[in-house]
């Protein structure tokens, strides 16, 4: 498996950027040309893992969210959206569908979406340092003449 493409990208840990990466991401897919159900699929991905960030991570602060993103030779996409937040102390449960530690309405199924739109779903994090989500999707490559 060869990088065909690989992008960085930080900003802080706002709201109003959650759009922002999103779009970005989008972007970086296009030479893929991936189907509007693939890349409403990792759109809708990234938008969760980044607002997980935003919300969870620095509650009480802002602080910077990291994406990593590589293209390989394959088609497949791997995503990683790191912050250096609070961290997550229990990964299994907080990866249980609505489960939250927020204290406003959310609905405790961010990873649970990020799950279903993406091939894989990794999680690590560290209490106090942070955590990095890699999401992973493969984009299927029709020939010219099936598109």
């Amino acid at each position: 498996m060869n990088i065909q493409n690989h992008m960085k990208l930080s900003f802080l840990s706002r709201s109003v950027n959650e759009a922002f990466a999103r779009a970005a991401v989008s972007s970086f897919l296009l030479p893929l040309d991936p189907t509007v159900t693939e890349l409403s699929d990792v759109r809708t991905a990234v938008s969760e893992a980044v607002t997980n960030c935003i919300v969870h991570a620095y509650p009480d602060t802002t602080g910077v969210v990291y994406i990593d993103a590589k293209i390989t030779d394959t088609n497949k996409v791997i995503i990683r959206i790191r912050d250096s937040g609070v961290g997550i102390e229990n990964i299994k449960q907080a990866m249980e569908p609505l489960f939250t530690t927020s204290s406003d309405e959310r609905a405790g199924l961010g990873f649970a979406v990020m799950q279903s739109f993406m091939d894989r779903v990794r999680v690590r994090s560290q209490k106090g340092k942070g955590t990095v989500v890699t999401l992973e999707k493969f984009i299927d490559k029709l020939p010219d003449d099936k598109k």
